[in-house]
């Protein structure tokens, strides 16, 4: 089972493939999964379909981050162009 797929969970939930979710989706969970862990008290093969998922959509959220640092590079990258070179090409300081 890959981690992009849908799956029915522990619970007999099925739950959206991680690659489908937003950001706000992914952490939303992440912080839900999270909480249930931090309580404990979930059978073995529950708490590592837990972790699994968590870990998913810990990865899905870098994903969105990363594409967003992505997308903010782009969109300054002209600015770095648009400034005139003010470095000299002498730059003994010589006027020979």
């Amino acid at each position: 089972m890959g981690l992009n797929t849908a799956v029915t969970s522990f619970d007999n939930a099925v739950t959206p493939d991680v690659a489908t979710l937003s950001y706000e989706q992914a952490r939303d969970e992440l912080v839900q999964v999270v909480a249930r862990l931090e309580a404990g008290g979930e059978p073995l093969e529950a708490s590592l379909a837990l972790w699994e998922r968590g870990e998913a959509l810990a990865a899905r959220c870098q994903e969105w981050l990363d594409g967003a640092r992505a997308r903010l590079d782009a969109a300054r990258a002209p600015e770095a162009h648009d400034e005139p070179d003010e470095t000299p090409d002498d730059t003994t300081g010589d006027d020979r």
